[in-house]
């Protein structure tokens, strides 16, 4: 009999060039978030930010997918099991945690960015797109909120009209679409191999200090008010996540019919 094969890293970290290339590798969930996947994804940001051999950091999906989210097995066990996505912590373990580096961060988004995934992808300080990335909030059609500060964020990449409209139906954004409205900053057939082109070439010919310098000098007058949107956004999942609205979500999913939300109980 042979023995169990170890389970895979949920994150895997490779520095070559002076980038660290981290991949989410749970490719037969399409690289659902998981608990264990945001404490090894937030480690991985902190140790290459640490490392004075790296100089970028590039992020991407292993397999077809970027990230398809939290994994809807765990969203399904209910609100106690859900603790660890909104507990109170620091802002770099959080899966924004790449803004909150000092280096910069691409991402290489390989395929679908749903719900958390659109969120982590959206905090790329750079993002590239293959044509066969999707991205998608879900959140409304999970009866969910604006997560991690997402409300927040979005509009200010592309504009607060274009922002609801993407928020409030749930719909999924092709490749062409996410370069045009300024959600990605151009699309490659080998994603990767792009952003790792871009990521070389800023290690190799930039000043680190710069570096460092400009992405305080961009979020320096924004932290906070991020910051602020973050912490109320927690207080608003962990309610969601309590709600009758997930869970009807989740029952018309495995049914195979639309939801039957009720009416809204926000004044």
């Amino acid at each position: 009999m042979q023995p169990d094969s170890p389970t895979p890293e949920p994150v895997l970290v490779d520095v070559r060039d002076r980038v660290a290339l981290i991949t989410l590798n749970r490719p037969e969930r399409l690289n659902a978030f998981t608990e264990q996947m945001g404490s090894y994804y937030a480690q991985a940001l902190r140790d290459a930010d640490a490392d004075p051999g790296v100089r970028v950091a590039v992020v991407t999906g292993s397999g077809r997918g970027f990230c398809s989210g939290a994994d809807l097995s765990v969203l399904a066990q209910g609100p106690d099991a859900l603790d660890g996505f909104v507990s109170d912590t620091s802002w770099d373990d959080l899966p924004t945690g790449a803004l909150e580096v000092s280096i910069p961060v691409v991402m290489a988004v390989n395929g679908p960015a749903a719900g958390l995934g659109f969120v982590i992808a959206l905090t790329g300080d750079v993002c590239f797109a293959s044509p066969s990335a999707r991205f998608i909030s879900a959140f409304s059609r999970l009866g969910l909120v604006a997560e991690y500060g997402v409300a927040w964020l979005l509009p200010r990449l592309i504009g607060r009209q274009r922002a609801a409209e993407l928020l409030f139906s749930g719909r999924p954004v092709d490749a062409e679409e996410a370069e045009r409205i300024g959600l990605v900053q151009g699309v490659h057939d080998d994603v990767v191999g792009a952003a790792m082109a871009w990521a070389r070439d800023v290690a190799t010919h930039c000043s680190p200090g710069s570096l460092a310098t400009m992405k305080r000098q961009l979020s320096a007058a924004q932290t906070g008010e991020f910051h602020a949107s973050i912490s109320e956004s927690l207080e608003l999942m962990r309610e969601s996540f309590r709600g009758p609205d997930l869970a009807e979500a989740l029952q018309a999913k495995a049914a195979g019919r639309a939801p039957e939300f009720g009416p809204s109980q926000s004044s």
